[in-house]
């Protein structure tokens, strides 16, 4: 089996970039050792975040690194024995949080976010995938009017420098808006222009769609068989082995393995998450999807029911399951929204796959022909596929790319 390109990776973002480079003539096939958007692009919270400007940083404030510390929050856990072999990278993503780093960070980070939801509304509308975007925004609910000023004046400055369009509710307003959460909240934020996603695997499996559409094909594959051949590559496949001119890497959490084999070293590690699905109680409704801000968990309206996702968990991509935060948040979100008994069997776990300087990885690789790498999108990688997709597509083809690449360069580490 021969291809002029095989795209290594079939979640949303391996995804878009196949896509991409199908619908620019090239013969693409797309590998997975799994089925399509099985791993981390199938259980995120269903956000295009065109606020999401900044990425999560590490907290300089003293008070939320002490309570981390006693590792007892809903927005961060961490596995103790994991703690030695994740310092370098926690050291280096530290600084790179430092306030004045971070607005940097978030100055190259925003020629990506700004083009989050015309992109995916470009693709989605060439798959028949819309009726998955809702044009409802998000929420970030505040349960102190001092954490509702403190984000107040943020949002406005984010308005001001990156054009971030927001409205600013009180409880009244708050309430008339989503009149099924308790009356606790003294706030929130309404971000208008992100897009929610009722299902995101139903949305990758429908950009995969069009990519076969397209004549694209989609095979199993062992990724670590990757090896030079001649002026190309070939790797092992379900279906035979498989030649191709060209490679892309867009494996998320597992893209250091390859990577390493090939004499790289990123510095990557990874933010792993939960999930679990609930009924609304009676006649409930959630009408936005939702942040607990000073508690740290996300409550989204999904095809399936209430999905209810937890921050950050600190540990190795494969160490054992440990959904604590899950467990400490749903009381609390039962508390704040009627939550009736859950729909799944157990949590669900994905692994979000980070650089330490907040970018994801996209372009040439340094040291091989014919190599390019697509990784590192840590929370936003349902928000920056199809932006990433058509970036890396452009670069590999030779158009001029719509987005100045050179700030996620892979030469850069």
């Amino acid at each position: 089996m021969r291809a002029d390109i095989a795209v290594l990776g079939a979640g949303i973002v391996g995804i878009s970039v196949a896509l991409h480079l199908q619908k620019r003539g090239r013969a693409v096939v797309l590998v997975d050792r799994r089925g399509a958007a099985e791993e981390t692009s199938f259980g995120n919270a269903g956000l295009i975040q065109r606020e999401g400007v900044y990425p999560y940083g590490f907290p300089h404030d003293f008070g939320a690194l002490l309570r981390y510390a006693f590792n007892r929050t809903i927005d961060a856990y961490y596995h103790p024995s994991a703690l030695p072999r994740l310092a370098p990278f926690l050291w280096q993503y530290w600084r790179y949080s430092r306030p004045a780093r971070h607005a940097e960070v978030a100055r190259r980070y925003s020629k990506l976010i700004e083009h989050c939801v015309s992109e995916h509304r470009a693709l989605a509308e060439e798959a028949g995938a819309a009726g998955f975007l809702h044009p409802t925004g998000w929420i970030k609910v505040f349960r102190t009017e001092r954490e509702r000023d403190r984000r107040f004046e943020e949002a406005e400055r984010w308005r001001a420098e990156f054009g971030i369009q927001y409205r600013a509710l009180y409880a009244p307003a708050l309430q008339e808006m989503e009149p099924h959460l308790a009356p606790v909240l003294v706030g929130a934020l309404h971000f208008t222009e992100p897009l929610s996603v009722d299902d995101p695997h139903g949305l990758a499996l429908a950009y995969l769609a069009a990519f076969e559409r397209l004549g694209g094909r989609f095979v199993q594959g062992n990724a670590a068989s990757l090896a030079p051949e001649g002026r190309g590559w070939r790797m092992r496949t379900a279906a035979g082995d498989l030649f191709m001119e060209s490679a892309v890497v867009a494996l998320g959490p597992w893209a250091d393995v390859l990577t390493r084999a090939l004499g790289y070293d990123f510095p990557l590690a990874v933010k792993r998450g939960y999930h679990m699905h609930y009924r609304a109680a009676g006649a409930a409704t959630l009408n936005h999807p939702m942040l607990d801000t000073e508690r740290g968990y996300f409550l989204a309206p999904m095809r399936r029911g209430i999905r209810l996702t937890t921050g950050a968990e600190f540990a190795q991509r494969d160490a054992i399951r440990t959904p604590v935060q899950l467990g400490r948040a749903e009381p609390i979100a039962r508390d704040l929204f009627p939550l009736a008994e859950r729909l799944d069997t157990e949590a669900w776990m994905g692994a979000r796959p980070c650089t330490p300087d907040m970018l994801p990885v996209i372009g040439r690789a340094p040291r091989h022909q014919n190599l390019f790498f697509a990784f590192g999108h840590a929370h936003h990688g349902l928000t920056l596929g199809p932006v990433t997709g058509r970036l890396l597509a452009e670069i590999i083809t030779g158009e001029a790319p719509f987005v100045d690449p050179a700030p996620y360069s892979p030469e850069r580490f």
